[in-house]
């Protein structure tokens, strides 16, 4: 089954460039900004967004997107707002891949079966669980896949040749490359390291491949474009929203950073 992932990614192939993946917090710093932010990331320039489910205690992240789940929280985000929030992006975009990314817990205590189809009602397209490694694929994985979600997979630098095959198993979308070992928001990655690893990954897969973790800047971007499919920006946009308490300056700090990193990408061609 063809996804809103899968023709993007074709889309863009066929245009000559990698995807910008934009990461932000739902309910980030509250509702109706984190609405406000999503319905203008399209316009902006991101090709994908990755919507962060809230949790407690988000092993994977840094600092900046932890304090963004706890903005979240706190102002009363929850799971169900978050596929609400995602519902109500679709009313007025019905082709921006939306993938949602976060932990299992707030999804098993909701529930598998009902959380899949309220996510398809919503327009969630792929799932992103960091706390879910192949071995427990039949916990979601392989439902999601039967229900038509695509299940995407994190790869870094020390996935080795042994482990790699067994994260590209029932992978689909794109591969999320971690470019740095670390959680998200440290250093910048060195563009040769990374193109050396997506060498090696290439071999295994022919699944687009998504880099992210350390970018923050359209420069940073563009080096990244110039050898993979996408560019993921997370932990640089959620940083604008704890700049300032105003939503809706914190609307505008995160749509103006997007459009100066968009334009880092579009101005690679391949």
């Amino acid at each position: 089954m063809e996804t809103r992932i899968d023709r993007r990614f074709a889309a863009l192939k066929a245009e000559g460039r990698a995807a910008f993946v934009t990461y932000v917090m739902a309910g980030d710093p509250g509702y109706k900004a984190s609405l406000d932010i999503l319905k203008g990331l399209p316009a902006a320039g991101a090709d994908i967004i990755e919507v962060g489910l809230p949790f407690t205690d988000p092993m994977a992240d840094g600092p900046a997107i932890q304090q963004a789940g706890l903005r979240a929280l706190a102002a009363g985000a929850t799971l169900k707002s978050t596929l609400r929030l995602i519902s109500e992006f679709r009313e007025g975009d019905a082709e921006t891949p939306v993938v949602l990314m976060g932990y299992y817990n707030p999804i098993y205590s909701y529930g598998v079966d009902r959380f899949l189809v309220d996510a398809n009602a919503a327009g969630v397209d792929g799932l992103i669980v960091v706390d879910l490694p192949s071995e427990e694929d039949s916990e979601l994985c392989l439902p999601a896949l039967a229900a038509g979600i695509n299940f995407i997979r994190l790869a870094t630098p020390t996935t080795d040749a042994a482990r790699l095959p067994k994260v590209l198993a029932n992978s689909s979308g794109f591969l999320y490359y971690v470019s740095i070992a670390g959680t998200t928001g440290a250093a910048a990655p060195k563009p040769e390291d990374v193109a050396k690893a997506l060498i090696r990954i290439r071999k295994t897969t022919d699944l687009p491949i998504a880099v992210g973790f350390g970018l923050r800047n359209g420069s940073q971007a563009a080096e990244i474009a110039k050898i993979a499919e996408g560019a993921v920006v997370g932990t640089a946009l959620v940083e604008q929203v704890a700049l300032g308490c105003d939503d809706n300056d914190a609307v505008k700090r995160v749509l103006t950073l997007v459009a100066e990193i968009s334009d880092g990408i579009r101005s690679v061609r391949k």
